[in-house]
């Protein structure tokens, strides 16, 4: 008979079959290409089909199968798929099952499978079934791109019809990517994920559901950025930096700055705060940073950047300069840094902080308004971008008025009470002798065992450690040695004697010998031991006495009385009756022809008429009264009392102010300085009228010497004025004119135009300030020694609300402007007088300095004494208070201090005239003598 198809096909195969016996043997197949005629036996049944197949294991190029065994004996298989020539006879694994691996395939393929059970009685039917093998795996994944919140992936796509891809990650979310078929790339963005994270990504191939082994890779997402960062700390060679630390596990970070170095920062996980010094750095420079979040190497998107700038440089040394150092500033002199200084802050003992903008190599800057004798503590910032360095400390103290000290001086001695502890010891030197003292704890300072009459440069100095300055220098003689055994002799028949001493060891430069009833006599010399006295009385006794003198100071004077030679007394006695004779005549005849002469005493003396009652203080309860009994009548009180200041004074020389050389420095003729108390300046160059200059001394309250009085100056004396300010050590000026009044000249302005400096002399003047007030005008000037370069502060106070000759329309303004005046004195006891000067120097002079002293005596003693004030004045300088007028106005500035009134003086009160004086009298007695009047 002729075998089925499929029988010849599975008998091509070699069969293992089971004998009987138990051992495995194998049957050749037949040949499937040919026809084998076999005699007819008895058939045998047909084998059952497999009832299951199952894949049980696939990858890319087999799967394995899995049957349960069809009961039977000679039980074979024959497994056929899709493209035919793939046929296996597998066999019972002899436990039940039959496993079977079907390859080599090609990857992510379907197949068709047909599995026959096989048998002597044929084949089955045949179990048909498809399965796939495993697609391949992606061959590697590159990460694109990063943010806080995705990552985005590329790769190659796997060959292949039908295929996806699953992709799964640490958190176990599988995402099914589908992409068209065909060759490319694929790439994919996963997201929402957490900024700095680390995922663990896999990535499987997907064909019929089946994954491919998977592609394992890690991918991290960008952290975030970092808020803000905040400087916290700079110096000259780090900037510290510090930031909120950024939520994560191993965040890191990286900073950048302009000079292009990267610098990667580990900190703590447990830290929130993170601090960072970057050093080193260039003091005084300006750095650009930007600071970058890192995870596992990736950088966050953007970078939080700031600007930070190092401390500049100290300056390497800052000096006082000596030169400068005044009672009340002192002058800092350092070198500019080499770069990185914008401007300065210097830290001054109790002024605070100074700003400097200075920016010079070498900058130079006084500290003024000090207090005299104190030690200062100072620091000096260099500043960049408002950024301060640490600092240059120094310190240094300011010296005394060696002036303004009380010293007593003996003829081996000078000793003073010192007012600053920073005094540390003094020196007198005169040239052969030095003498040093340590100041005790107590402040008194002494030179013991001096020579007489020498005049010794002291000094006080202040030392510490290798710091030594100078606090004061002071020239002062010592008191001449007294006269030894002086006597006397007979000369000229008793009408002369002779004065004979011996000479004393010590220095002088003359002898003054006073004998009673003769006027002083200056004997000049410094070996002379005698003096002749002439124009004395025969037999007559005369005390005298006798004083070395060397410049201001005069040794204690020695005393003795000198009798005449007697024998001239009966020629003298005879002379007597013939001169008596003719007097008696004299005296007759003029009595004769002038007899009125005799009734009109006054006009042969001048002397104030002033009761002493007048000149009594006035207490503060009683001035009201005194007020308004003086007022009434038309203030006829007032006109009564000021005609007797008229002669006041008048009797007094005003030699230096009548010399020819000097007549061209007086504003006018009728206000010349009295001689005793006129301010001398120093001589120029031995010129003896250089020291002349229109002012004297004036009383204040307390004080023999508190003011200047002085005229306005001339064009010609500008450079005196100021000679006087500066010698005499004037810390304040008090003007009250204008330069100009009624279209008349009555005072040159003698400070400069505006804020440019102006020299005069010697003195260079710069305004530093200027405020105008609706009354007055306070300015601020600097006045420094060219030869010396020290420097001084003086205050310039200009009233210009007050007419000349006559009052302010008020006494307010002229109160408060006083005020302003007092604080400044009192603000600078120990400096020199205030000078005050109108146009003559008188008037409003006068009256400004007697409200001054009236206001305080007012206030200490609450009493005022208006009369005896003027009174003392008038001995001083000639006019002051120049009008009755004026005299009436400084009455009502203290009624007015004592009972302040909306309007406090009534425009009729006063009348503003032209004239000197207002009492007609007083007017034709100055016209008479005074032929050129004030203008």
């Amino acid at each position: 008979m002729v075998w089925s198809s499929s029988l010849a096909m599975g008998l091509s195969h070699v069969i293992m079959c089971l004998c009987v016996t138990g051992v495995w043997c194998q049957v050749t197949p037949l040949s499937l290409n040919t026809t084998t005629t076999i005699s007819p036996t008895t058939p045998k049944p047909t084998p059952a089909n497999v009832g299951h197949v199952t894949v049980i294991g696939r990858n890319e190029t087999s799967i394995t199968l899995q049957w349960n065994e069809v009961n039977g004996t000679g039980i074979t298989y024959e497994l056929k798929f899709s493209n035919g020539s793939n046929t296996t006879n597998p066999v019972s694994d002899g436990n039940g099952t039959v496993t079977y691996t079907v390859s080599p395939l090609t990857a992510g393929t379907e197949y068709n499978f047909t599995l026959f059970t096989v048998s002597e009685g044929g084949s089955s039917i045949g179990y048909n079934f498809l399965a796939v093998t495993a697609p391949a795996n992606v061959g590697n994944v590159t990460v694109i791109g990063q943010d806080e919140t995705s990552i985005t992936l590329e790769w190659e796509k796997v060959s292949g019809t039908g295929i996806t891809y699953e992709l799964k990650f640490s958190n176990g979310t599988n995402t099914t990517i589908s992409v068209s078929d065909g060759n490319g790339t694929v790439i994919y963005t996963v997201s929402p994920l957490t900024a700095g994270t680390e995922y663990n990504f896999t990535l499987f191939t997907m064909f019929k559901e089946v994954p491919s082994r998977a592609y394992n890779f890690i991918a991290v997402t960008r952290p975030l950025s970092v808020d803000g960062v905040n400087v916290t700390g700079q110096n000259e060679t780090s900037i510290t930096l510090q930031w909120n630390k950024v939520n994560g596990t191993g965040i890191t970070y990286e900073l950048q700055n302009t000079t292009g170095t990267n610098t990667i920062i580990l900190v703590s996980d447990k830290s929130e705060i993170v601090t960072y010094i970057v050093s080193p750095l260039t003091a005084g420079t300006k750095y650009e940073f930007t600071l970058f979040t890192l995870f596992e190497g990736v950088r966050s998107i953007d970078g939080s950047k700031l600007s930070a700038v190092t401390a500049p440089l100290n300056v390497e040394a800052v000096t006082v300069t000596e030169s400068d150092r005044t009672e009340t500033s002192i002058t800092l002199e350092w070198k500019k840094p080499a770069n990185g200084v914008s401007s300065y802050v210097l830290q001054f003992g109790d002024k605070g902080n100074i700003p400097i903008n200075k920016l010079g190599e070498t900058v130079t800057h006084q500290v003024s308004s000090l207090d005299a004798g104190k030690r200062y503590v100072f620091t000096l910032f260099t500043v960049f971008e408002g950024i301060k360095s640490s600092g240059e400390s120094n310190f240094t103290v300011t010296k005394i008025f060696c002036s303004a000290l009380h010293w007593e001086v003996t003829n081996s001695s000078i000793q003073t009470v010192l007012q600053s502890s920073e005094v540390s010891y003094g020196q007198a030197n005169n040239g052969s002798q030095t003498g040093e003292h340590v100041s005790p704890n107590n402040g008194n300072l002494s030179f013991i065992h001096l020579y007489p009459g020498a005049v010794y440069n002291v000094t006080l100095w202040f030392r510490q450690d290798s710091k030594k300055l100078l606090m004061c220098e002071h020239m002062e003689t010592v008191v001449p040695p007294a006269l030894i055994s002086p006597r006397c002799d007979y000369l000229s028949g008793g009408y002369a004697f002779s004065l004979a001493w011996d000479v004393p060891e010590g220095i002088w430069t003359s002898v003054e010998v006073n004998v009673t009833g003769k006027s002083p006599q200056t004997v000049k010399g410094v070996c002379v031991m005698k003096a002749d006295i002439d124009g004395v009385q025969p037999a007559q006794t005369y005390p005298v006495s006798l004083a070395l003198i060397s410049g201001p100071r005069m040794s204690k004077a020695v005393s003795f009385s000198c009798n005449t030679d007697p024998r001239g007394v009966i020629a003298g006695s005879v002379m007597a009756v013939l001169l008596l004779c003719l007097l008696v005549c004299l005296v007759f005849f003029i009595w004769r022809q002038k007899p009125d002469m005799f009734s009109r005493p006054k006009s042969l003396f001048v002397e104030s008429k002033l009761a002493s009652n007048k000149l009594k203080a006035i207490p503060m309860g009683k001035f009201p009264d005194h007020f308004h009994r003086m007022s009434a009548d038309t203030n006829r009180g007032f006109s009564e009392e000021y005609e007797d200041f008229i002669p006041v004074g008048t009797e007094q020389t005003r030699k230096a102010a009548l010399l020819e050389e000097n007549k061209n420095k007086n504003r006018f003729t009728n206000v010349l300085p009295y001689d005793w108390c006129r301010v001398k300046l120093t001589k120029l160059n031995q010129n003896m009228s250089s020291d002349y200059i229109n002012a004297n001394h004036m009383p204040g309250y307390g004080n023999s010497r508190q003011y200047i009085a002085a005229q306005g100056p001339l064009p010609t004396t500008v450079n005196d004025f100021w000679r006087m300010i500066w010698e005499q050590r004037v810390k304040g000026v008090v003007m009250v004119t204008n330069c100009t009044e009624g279209g008349r000249s009555k005072c040159e302005q003698y400070w400069p135009l505006d804020y440019t400096p102006c020299l005069y002399g010697d003195l260079l003047v710069t305004v530093r300030s200027e405020k105008r007030e609706t009354n007055w005008t306070l300015r601020e000037f600097v006045v420094k020694n060219k030869d010396t370069s020290e420097e001084r502060p003086v205050k310039h106070f200009h009233f210009t609300a007050w007419p000349d000759h006559g009052v302010p329309e008020g006494t307010a303004a002229l109160i408060q402007f006083r005020g302003l005046v007092r604080q400044h004195i009192e603000s600078r006891e120990n400096t020199g007088p205030t000078v005050v000067h109108c146009s003559a120097g008188v008037g409003r002079t006068g009256t400004i300095i007697a409200l001054d002293v009236m206001l305080q005596q007012l206030e200490r003693e609450k009493a005022v004494g208006i009369a005896a004030f003027l009174h003392k004045m008038r001995l001083s300088r000639p006019l002051m208070v120049q009008t009755e007028s004026q005299y009436i106005f400084l009455h009502q500035c203290i009624m007015d201090s004592l009972e302040p009134k909306e309007k406090m003086i009534q425009e009729a009160l006063y009348e503003n005239s032209d004239l000197i004086y207002a009492n007609a009298t007083a007017l034709r007695e100055f016209q008479a003598g005074n032929p050129k009047v004030l203008r």
